[in-house]
């Protein structure tokens, strides 16, 4: 790598507005990360498998069979999950060109705050689950921090 790139990758790294946002992006896609593995424990407590090599531990034939199902708490999580999928990447990408586009820092934390803490409400409200509008609410606070900093991304890169 040469001396300039290497100058701009520190100035990337020294941005206090790209710190912001690669910590609040590591914050949430841990807590996606999460979800796999309590996605897994609903799997294995409720004892609901989709592959046959999975219940193997359970015997063979047709006792392994009656663990082939699909059981309403593991759906439950595996759709909390596709929604951090369908939420969270989006956010990736457009709070990465956000970042870029020089907002200010408390404009900037604001957004990747809320963001994240909506974006946690939400699994609480799916896993608990708590009665709605709270999920839906979460949810669409969420989506609106996306949708505001994809506008300030558009306005300032493109003159909108």
């Amino acid at each position: 790598m040469r001396s300039e790139e290497m100058a701009k990758l520190t100035q990337l790294i020294d941005n206090e507005v790209f710190r912001a946002y690669a910590t609040y992006a590591t914050i949430v896609l841990l807590k996606m990360m999460l979800m796999s593995l309590i996605t897994a424990y609903f799997r294995i407590t409720r004892k609901a498998f989709v592959n046959p090599e999975d219940t193997a531990s359970f015997g063979k034939g047709e006792n392994a069979k009656k663990y082939l199902r699909t059981d309403p708490s593991v759906e439950r999580v595996r759709r909390g999950h596709l929604n951090d999928l369908e939420n969270i990447v989006p956010f990736l990408g457009i709070g990465l060109l956000y970042a870029l586009s020089g907002p200010e820092l408390s404009t900037a934390l604001l957004h990747f705050r809320i963001f994240a803490g909506a974006r946690i409400a939400h699994t609480f409200a799916y896993l608990i689950p708590l009665p709605q509008p709270g999920r839906g609410l979460s949810w669409a606070v969420a989506y609106a921090v996306t949708i505001s900093m994809a506008y300030k991304v558009l306005k300032t890169v493109l003159y909108l």
